[in-house]
């Protein structure tokens, strides 16, 4: 009984770690693929750090599966100190380079896509942004929105589906909003539209007080809510990143893997199918956050790529390593701050 009730407990979190894990091997795949592609020499591929398993040497490259589950990596010749080697990352050109930076990400966004139309093929229909019907006393009718109008901008940010248009009713104190609609074929901005709203952990949130209309389900519609899902969870990643450095939510509102892989967990232990959007919005955030324009993150590595092309001039090696060195210190050390805060709202 013991035995189970551990097993019962911990494995939603090993389903988690797993998941994460995967992630990861998906976006160092996107390196390795690019890598052979373009002629760089892959030294190793790796699953996992710490203490070695067990490994294979195909080729030029070494595969191995470390005991820690905890990432993975695909070394390159060449990529963090110089070489003679004429295959060497280091030796390629800007293009072929770039390729290569930003591949980890792509295949993280691509993946993203497929989770979110595996999660649209049960569906029988598909929700839009255009006003059906209201509830009863609705307040945002008696503000001016009317049926029929189609919403296409909260308070000026683009809304591409109903994904984003709940991100776009959080965290507005005065419970009033300009939204920009689409009535009888023309565009309206409707100012200081009103909605009940309720304050949860802080965060105020409007309540939404209609219907939407119902989209019929088609090889075409399919296709484009795919899309138009997928732009939403980029659109609302770099939204909610922005809004942290305006202020708007407090370090309270970030997670890190600690309080992430807890989510996921309590996510897991009621429904493993509920899993799938999770891991999109994951999936598509690892890849964008990778291209942030940030030392030792992919990003950071594109930037120097860029200014390469625009210079026709390469930053020493030595100068790029000490940079990315530093902006590696500075991450590890809010990744340790924020787990912190993470494990200390779990105990609490």
């Amino acid at each position: 009984m013991i035995v189970i009730f551990i097993w019962s407990n911990i494995w939603p979190y090993l389903v988690a770690v797993g998941l994460f894990l995967i992630l990861i091997i998906i976006h160092e795949f996107g390196h390795f693929i690019a890598a052979k592609a373009v002629g760089i020499k892959v030294n190793e591929f790796a699953v996992g750090f710490g203490p070695k398993l067990f490994s294979k040497k195909k080729g030029e490259t070494l595969y191995r599966v470390n005991l820690l589950p905890l990432g993975g990596y695909c070394a390159m010749e060449g990529e963090d100190e110089g070489s003679q080697d004429s295959r060497a990352f280091c030796n390629k050109s800007a293009i072929k380079r770039l390729i290569v930076v930003v591949m980890g990400a792509t295949f993280n966004i691509l993946f993203g896509i497929i989770l979110i139309g595996i999660t649209l093929i049960p569906q029988k229909s598909f929700s839009t942004t255009t006003v059906a019907r209201f509830y009863e006393n609705s307040v945002s009718e008696k503000s001016g929105l009317k049926v029929g109008d189609k919403i296409v901008a909260v308070e000026g940010r683009k809304i591409f589906s109903t994904y984003d248009l709940s991100y776009a009713f959080t965290n507005i104190e005065d419970g009033k909003i300009d939204i920009t609609v689409v009535r009888d074929g023309e565009k309206k901005t409707l100012n200081d539209v009103k909605f009940a709203s309720e304050k949860i952990e802080d965060i105020d949130y409007l309540k939404v007080d209609f219907y939407v209309e119902p989209q019929k389900k088609t090889p075409l519609t399919f296709i484009s809510q795919a899309v138009s899902t997928s732009v939403s969870y980029c659109a609302v990643i770099y939204r909610s990143l922005i809004d942290l450095i305006a202020g708007k939510y407090g370090i309270s509102a970030m997670s890190g893997p600690v309080g992430v892989t807890a989510a996921i967990g309590n996510v897991a232990k009621q429904s493993l199918s509920a899993l799938i959007p999770i891991m999109a919005l994951i999936t598509i955030n690892l890849g964008l956050f990778n291209l942030l324009p940030f030392p030792a993150l992919d990003g950071g590595r594109l930037l120097f790529i860029i200014v390469e092309i625009i210079t026709r001039k390469k930053v020493p090696q030595k100068y790029e390593s000490l940079i990315h060195g530093i902006g590696f210190a500075i991450l590890l050390t809010f990744m340790a701050l924020i787990t912190v805060k993470d494990i200390w709202g779990l105990i609490k």
